[in-house]
C-alpha cells in the first residue's frame, strides 16, 4: 500500500513540498501517492496507518478554511493510532499554525512526525533535506 501524501496548495509551494516528502518515501523504498485534497476524500485515509498532510499557513496562521479545514476535521475523527506527517509553507509568522495543527492531531490520538521541522518559508528551497527526511521517516514506520 502506497503512503498517501495529501496536501492543499494555493501558490504551488506546498505542492512542491508534497513532492519532496514523496521523494523521501520513494528513496526509502516505499510507494508514495501524492494527492490534492480538492480531488481526494479524507475517508480514503481511514485504512492508512501512515500518511502525510500538507497545508500552508493562511490568514492569521490557520489552515486553509474552505477545503483543508474540513478535510482535517474529518481526519481528526479517525486519527487515533495513526502516524501522521505534517508539513507546509508559510510567508509570515513563526509557525503557530503548525504548532496548533500538531497539537490538534496529537489530541486526536495520532503520533505526529515533521511539524515545525518540516515547514518552510515560501518555496521549499533549503528545506529539501528536511522534507525528504520526513518521507524517509514515514517510510520506516
Amino acid at each position: 500500500m502506497a503512503i498517501v501524501v495529501a496536501y492543499w496548495s494555493g501558490t504551488g509551494n506546498t505542492a512542491k513540498g508534497a513532492e519532496l516528502v514523496a521523494d523521501g518515501i520513494r528513496e526509502a523504498g516505499k510507494e508514495a501517492q501524492v494527492v490534492n485534497v480538492e480531488e481526494f476524500a479524507a475517508a480514503g485515509l481511514k485504512d492508512c496507518p501512515v500518511f502525510a498532510l500538507g497545508c500552508p499557513a493562511m490568514g492569521a496562521e490557520v489552515l486553509e478554511e474552505d477545503t483543508m479545514e474540513g478535510f482535517v476535521a474529518e481526519v481528526e475523527s479517525f486519527a487515533a493510532g495513526k502516524k501522521i506527517g505534517l508539513f507546509g509553507s508559510y510567508g509570515w509568522g513563526d509557525g503557530e499554525w503548525m504548532r496548533d495543527w500538531v497539537k490538534r492531531m496529537e489530541d486526536a490520538g495520532a503520533a505526529v512526525y515533521g511539524g515545525e521541522s518540516a515547514i518552510f518559508m515560501n518555496e521549499p528551497d533549503g528545506a529539501e533535506d528536511d522534507l525528504k527526511g520526513l518521507g524517509k521517516e514515514l517510510a520506516a514506520l
